[in-house]
Order: C-alpha cells, then sequence, then structure tokens
C-alpha cells in the first residue's frame, strides 16, 4: 500500500476528513432556517458533526486494526464515501424539501421530484451498506492481540 494509505498514513487522512466533516456540519447549522426544510436541515448538521467524530475516532484506531491493505483500502474509502454521503444526501433533502418517503419523521411530508427522491433514495441505501461493511470491516480488524500496542505500553508476548 502506499505511503499515504499506509497505516499512520490513513489515520492522519481520516482524522483529517473527521475535522473536515465536523465543520462541514457546523456550517450547515447555520444555515438550517434558510433551508427548505429547516428540520431535515438540522438531520444534516447532526450527521455532519457525529460522522465527522466518528472519522476521527476511526483514524485513531486505525493503527490497531489487523487487516490486509486491501481491507485497509476499502475500510477507508467506504468509511469517508458513507460519513460524507450521509451528510450530503440529507443536505439535498434539506435544501430541495424533500426526502419524506425514505425519511418521514425528518422530512415532515416534504416530498421531491422523482429525480430529487431518486438521489436521495441511491445515497442513504448506497451509504448504510458502506457505513455497515465498513463496520463489519473494523470489527474484524480489530480481533485478536493489537496490532500496534498504545504508546508508552509495554508490548505484549
Amino acid at each position: 500500500m502506499s505511503d499515504n494509505l499506509g497505516t499512520v498514513g490513513a489515520g492522519r487522512r481520516l482524522i483529517r476528513c473527521g475535522i473536515l466533516l465536523f465543520l462541514l456540519g457546523l456550517l450547515t447549522g447555520l444555515i438550517v432556517p434558510a433551508l427548505a426544510n429547516p428540520r431535515m436541515g438540522l438531520s444534516s448538521h447532526l450527521e455532519g458533526v457525529m460522522n465527522g467524530i466518528f472519522l476521527v475516532v476511526l483514524g485513531l484506531v486505525w493503527p490497531r486494526l489487523r487487516l490486509s491493505r486491501a481491507a485497509q483500502a476499502i475500510a477507508f474509502w467506504l468509511s469517508v464515501y458513507g460519513t460524507f454521503v450521509n451528510w450530503a444526501t440529507t443536505l439535498a433533502a434539506a435544501a430541495w424539501g424533500a426526502g419524506a418517503p425514505m425519511m418521514p419523521i425528518a422530512g415532515l411530508g416534504h416530498e421531491g421530484t422523482r429525480v430529487q427522491e431518486g438521489i436521495i433514495a441511491f445515497g442513504l441505501v448506497s451509504l448504510a451498506l458502506a457505513m455497515i461493511a465498513t463496520c463489519v470491516i473494523v470489527l474484524w480488524g480489530l480481533r485478536g492481540a493489537d496490532a500496534v500496542p498504545p504508546a508508552g505500553a509495554e508490548p505484549r508476548t
């Protein structure tokens, strides 16, 4: 695996992506009242903040994973895709005043055009699959003893 997706490099990149997504979530919170569906906008704000935190935590855990290079690359890209699409899909739904068929509580009866609802449905289904796969891969990678002992810890024998 290239240096930028090596264990330390990927962890740092996930942390940077997490801070960026956290910032986007905060900025989304500032525009909630201006959106066609403010309740969905609040959902987007929370998705950005929570998914940003998820990426930061994943970046911190990354060096402890016992995964092949291919599994690391898959988990990395699925986690980035899933978290950013989660924020973007709910923000698009809020801006369009759409999303009720797939998200009836946050959608509050707002329904967009067929194309808008199709984009939202694709985003929600694909991000859900990406995040489930990410969690399964990460759980698998956390099996057994730590791959890298925490800083200052005695190596296990």
